[in-house]
């Protein structure tokens, strides 16, 4: 019996045992403008703060944010140490990155990856109501790459962050109509 559910070229059957218990806990995205972003991911998408580093030394700061639900905030310790050690151990977090000065330099940006060369493209999000969802981010004006209705694949949309990164969104129970 293999260990992968799909066929693919390229696939290792045998699994290492040494990579017993790695967690996939990050994806990093550079940030111009941390306010901007900040507001952005924990206002508009609802993620938490769950860890901020600053590196004085190296003009940078790193923003680990989590989409946590209400109802596991408690689960957080308010420890700083403590918490460190949750944020590093919990799967799929989003490491926000600002070197220092690029908010005051207003011909700087980032690639998004989706502009030529492409290369990377995009987070995804899983929400409960793809159509709500999208009702909410247009009347808070988030910029739509693509919506629901739009394209060949209906009931997937994309947004836009403030750096330009491109965030998919969908309902899981509605997926396999469009890719199943």
């Amino acid at each position: 019996m293999s260990r992968h559910f799909e066929a693919a070229p390229g696939l290792c059957e045998n699994r290492d045992p040494g990579t017993e218990g790695f967690v996939f806990n990050q994806t990093m995205l550079r940030i111009k403008s941390p306010e901007r972003t900040l507001d952005f991911y924990t206002r508009i998408m609802g993620m938490t703060l769950v860890k901020k580093l600053d590196f004085p030394e190296m003009k940078f700061s790193l923003f680990f944010l989590a989409a946590i639900d209400s109802h596991e905030l408690g689960n957080w310790s308010t420890d700083p140490k403590e918490r460190l050690v949750q944020t590093f151990g919990r799967p799929a977090m989003l490491e926000l990155t600002h070197n220092w000065g690029t908010e005051d330099d207003p011909e700087f940006a980032y690639h998004n990856g989706n502009e030529e060369p492409r290369g990377f493209g995009h987070i995804g999000f899983a929400v409960p109501d793809l159509d709500a969802a999208c009702a909410r981010f247009e009347s808070l004006g988030v910029s739509f790459v693509k919506r629901p209705q739009d394209g060949k694949m209906k009931d997937i949309a994309f947004i836009k962050d403030p750096d330009g990164y491109w965030i998919e969104l969908f309902t899981p129970g509605r997926l396999p109509g469009v890719l199943g």
